[in-house]
């Protein structure tokens, strides 16, 4: 059972892209078509990638079976802690909209949607992770405890790879 709940650490940024380029497709065909429905698909996908990672995510079996290994070129890898973060983040905001939809329909919901594609195509297109960032800030507050990502209390590693000099 701990095996199934873990979340990869790390995590292959050209996986998480992928994921994210998923959501913002998903994101797209909802708010396109008017498909509610699919906010179920997207609160799926969000509650199986923070509890267990790829493992019970059609979304990340694809990314991490099919799409990433034939980007291996690109690979790059960062911090789990942060990524898991960012899917439960994503998760609170689809967990929001799909309520919303349910108790005011979907010409409310569909608008909580819209920071969910902004932040995913963020990801997806740009690599920037918002989810990661506010975790990287919540860490510097002191409200995550550093014990909570070594890898991200320490990023010595992470700028002598970009190829700085670090003391």
């Amino acid at each position: 059972m701990k095996r199934l709940l873990a979340f990869p650490d790390p995590v292959n940024e050209a996986a998480a892209r992928t994921v994210a380029l998923g959501v913002v497709g998903l994101s797209v065909l909802a708010l396109a078509t008017g498909w509610a429905w699919l906010l179920g698909v997207l609160l799926y996908g969000f509650a199986a990638r923070v509890l267990t990672g790829p493992t019970l995510s059609p979304l990340g079996q694809f990314a991490t079976r099919v799409a990433a290994p034939r980007l291996a070129r690109w690979t790059r890898f960062s911090p789990g802690p942060p990524k898991r973060f960012a899917q439960g983040v994503g998760l609170a905001v689809t967990l929001a909209a799909t309520l919303t939809w349910l108790l005011a329909g979907w010409s409310v919901a569909r608008w909580l949607l819209l920071p969910l594609l902004g932040a995913a195509s963020l990801e997806g297109f740009a690599g920037y992770c918002v989810g990661c960032a506010m975790f990287r800030g919540l860490m510097r507050l002191g409200v995550v405890p550093a014990s909570v990502c070594a890898a991200c209390a320490d990023l010595s590693e992470h700028y002598r790879r970009l190829g700085a000099v670090v003391d």
